[in-house]
């Protein structure tokens, strides 16, 4: 297998600021065209990321017989068409997150994903290092019997995020957001950044089987929720809560793991994995032994080289896989209707499945 030739459906800030930089780290792909709306991005992006051609079609990249693989970098409510499209010209597939804001696209999805021998990598990628080191500790019983589990997921909102996509993108600033356009984005910060915390929740507990949610917007000029607190009940028995929202301007990417044995606790933007016990069974003053891992046995990759890696197995990534990101998905839609109708909401699908 030569170079991978890979197009980018969307010309937007995710592509400016993860999906094209990323690329550029991927050995044995390289981008060859870019598809958008504006010309002035097209030309910017491809000038600054070397991208050879750019087109106005989706479709035109999508039947290429010469493109190889396809990023799908679109609005949300795209993501899905888009990525059917691919599969059946007989691309691999990178999807953004998150997959729908449809179940039944979602298992369509999964569906054409399963029945193709391409391989798709759904964002968000979870495969880190203290991730893998955390799964590795409760595979092997470090920390007894899983009871609970905590992640929070959030930051300043889209315009801070966008500030800096801005200058990315060699553009003025601008206030007319498509993710506070309820009508364009469809759903708001559960959606955009609850899926991390859920994510990684689901990668270190299991199915979740029930979602108790309460949205609410606080401070962002959207119909839509900018702040989000959920309940999970998981397929094992234990509890876990995902938070998540558009205003915390002081950012917060972090996961805790709660079990009869001990615990693991990843700090937030650290990238660190900290492993507790008792020192004692009957003195419940005792210090902790505490313990940081050591992560340096686990690969450090990117989704995008994670992807490639996998192309040239020939094989979907173990994690973040179409039905990994179905079953994401309906916790979170499950998650609005929870709050919306101020009941718990049961959720059908299974990893397992």
């Amino acid at each position: 297998m030569g170079t991978l030739r890979i197009g980018i459906i969307g010309a937007g800030g995710i592509a400016a600021k993860l999906h094209l930089p990323e690329m550029k780290t991927a050995e044995g792909a390289e981008v060859v065209v870019l598809s958008g709306r504006r010309q002035s991005r097209l030309e910017t992006l491809c000038r600054k990321f070397d991208v050879p051609h750019w087109t106005n079609s989706y479709e035109e990249v999508i039947a290429d017989p010469k493109i190889d693989g396809v990023i799908i970098a679109l609005p949300h409510p795209l993501h899905v068409k888009y990525g059917l499209m691919a599969l059946e010209a007989g691309k691999h597939v990178h999807m953004q997150k998150p997959l729908s804001t449809s179940l039944d696209e979602a298992e369509q999805f999964v569906q054409a994903a399963e029945a193709t021998d391409r391989t798709v990598l759904s964002l968000p990628f979870v495969a880190r290092p203290h991730v893998l080191a955390a799964r590795q500790l409760i595979e092997e019983g470090r920390l007894g019997t899983l009871s609970s589990a905590h992640a929070r997921f959030s930051h300043g909102g889209p315009e801070v995020y966008y500030a800096g996509i801005q200058e990315i993108l060699e553009e003025e600033p601008d206030d007319n957001l498509w993710f506070f356009d309820a009508d364009r984005a469809d759903v708001g910060a559960l959606f955009d950044m609850g899926v991390y915390a859920i994510a990684h929740l689901v990668t270190l507990m299991g199915s979740v089987t029930a979602v108790t949610c309460r949205c609410t917007t606080v401070a962002k000029p959207t119909r839509l929720e900018d702040t989000a607190s959920l309940i999970l009940d998981f397929a094992n028995g234990g509890l876990g809560t995902a938070e998540t929202g558009w205003c915390d301007a002081a950012k917060t990417f972090e996961f805790s793991i709660h079990g009869t044995e001990g615990k693991v606790v990843s700090p937030s933007l650290t990238g660190e994995l900290h492993h507790y016990r008792p020192s004692s069974q009957t003195d419940e003053d005792a210090p902790q032994i505490h313990e940081q891992i050591d992560l340096s046995g686990w690969p450090v990759q990117n989704s995008h080289q994670h992807w490639v890696e996998c192309i040239r197995q020939g094989v979907h990534p173990p994690l973040t896989n179409a039905r990994f990101a179905r079953h994401v998905t309906e916790i979170m839609l499950a998650g609005l209707q929870s709050s919306r109708e101020r009941t718990t909401v049961p959720v059908h699908s299974r990893l397992e499945e």
